[in-house]
């Protein structure tokens, strides 16, 4: 069956007419350009928040954990739609309309008078979460299967590279308003629209595709349609409990480090800055050369290791400069998601790339619902006057112990006799 499906992807790959390194190349960019707008809002969004609520910094990260759940459920229903019209229509239009829905929801999001319209910008982002699923599919379109996994690290390189950029921006800005961010990552979206109009090609042929269904475009439909890969089935969950893990850093960081060190947006910037050079290092350089000599599955557990060791450090640092110490090795876990990626879309052909990467998105936003929740609730409650004990650091304990289930459902999975 592998060796089948195997044969599909390459004979796909050679027939694909357009240029790979430029593809990639227009690839890299997006999402570079859409990190960079995600990266410039997050410095402030604990002030705009508490200047749209009126409420304190505790209840403002209760606050935020609802917004990104809202928008996390809008990713959740639309992604595996997204998907699945990404493998009937093409890549492109979905690709560009997922541009256009970006940029209108930074516009609300810096006119936003009330919580109401915030939570409206977000939903209309969840719609427009799109963006990264179908830009994996492209790479799965054009990528042979034994080199996806290195270009998988090349894109999040390339959001490692926006958030170098991104949130020094958005700490710059955020001094003269919160507001201002929202701004300039409008401005950024759109001019990302433009460029993609022009620029962007088509990637998956017109034989290649499949007819709409309903019944796969949704994310129930879209497990069900895999459930003939045990392997892949195994590992969405294991890639489901890292995110739940994962999610501890966007949901509470800015929160904690302002609670426990009282830094301010511009050092905020500053310390997603240092993650995102650290994330350029690992997934650009460091995976392309430790994978040819490990293999997907040990560089997995390599990342899955550090990751635990860098949240406990997170979670009992008692100075702001051993947050940075522990972002070190906290950087290697950007060798999980290619990782699992690489070893899943293999098993997948090439009309199935869309509805897998759909699938995988929602797995993400489904954590992104739940986690945010629980990891915002935990920080409230022990930061909170009437919390049982002072420990900000709580949530990323919590994620620690997630990511020791996921590494343990990883080997399981990868180890399934049906797989061997």
């Amino acid at each position: 069956m592998l060796q089948r499906v195997a044969t599909l992807n390459v004979c796909h790959y050679k027939n694909n007419s357009m240029s790979h390194k430029y593809t990639i190349t227009f690839v890299f960019i997006t999402l570079l350009i859409d990190s960079i707008g995600f990266g410039i809002i997050l410095p402030v969004m604990p002030q705009l928040i508490m200047g749209v609520s009126g409420q304190g910094l505790s209840e403002a990260a209760r606050f935020g954990g609802w917004l990104m759940m809202i928008y996390a459920l809008m990713q959740f229903f639309c992604s595996p739609i997204m998907g699945n019209v990404s493998d009937r229509f093409g890549r492109r239009p979905v690709l560009l309309i997922s541009l256009l829905l970006l940029g209108i929801d930074y516009l609300i999001m810096a006119w936003a008078p009330t919580l109401v319209w915030l939570f409206l910008g977000r939903m209309v982002a969840g719609i427009a979460a799109s963006t990264y699923s179908t830009c994996y599919a492209v790479i799965a379109d054009t990528t042979p299967i034994e080199k996806r996994t290195q270009t998988f690290g090349l894109i999040g390189a390339a959001f490692g590279v926006g958030f170098i950029v991104g949130p020094v921006i958005g700490g710059l800005l955020g001094e003269y308003g919160a507001r201002l961010p929202f701004i300039a990552a409008a401005c950024l979206a759109f001019a990302n629209l433009i460029f993609g109009f022009f620029v962007m090609p088509e990637t998956l042929p017109h034989e290649s595709r499949r007819a709409f269904d309903w019944r796969r475009a949704n994310p129930t439909g879209t497990l069900k349609a895999l459930r003939k890969y045990p392997m892949v089935i195994g590992l969405i969950s294991a890639y489901f409990l890292f995110m739940m893990g994962h999610h501890a850093l966007p949901s509470t960081w800015t929160y904690y480090t302002i609670e426990k060190f009282a830094w301010s947006e511009r050092e905020v910037g500053y310390s997603f800055a240092f993650v995102g050079i650290l994330m350029v290092l690992t997934q650009a350089l460091l995976l392309r050369r430790v994978l040819p000599i490990i293999g997907q599955y040990k560089a997995a557990l390599l990342g899955f290791s550090f990751c635990i060791i860098s949240f406990l450090g997170y979670a009992f640092a008692n100075a702001g400069w051993v947050l940075y110490l522990f972002m070190i090795p906290g950087a290697l876990q950007g060798f999980v998601m290619p990782s699992i990626n690489g070893i899943i879309s293999g098993q997948i052909p090439a009309n199935g790339q869309g509805e897998l990467q759909g699938g995988m998105a929602s797995m993400s936003s489904l954590t992104s619902i739940i986690s945010p929740l629980l990891m915002t609730s935990t920080f409230a409650y022990f930061t909170a006057q009437s919390g049982p004990v002072y420990f900000p650091g709580a949530s990323f304990l919590f994620a620690a112990v997630l990511t020791v289930c996921s590494v343990l459902m990883f080997i399981r999975a990868v180890r399934l006799p049906s797989n061997a």
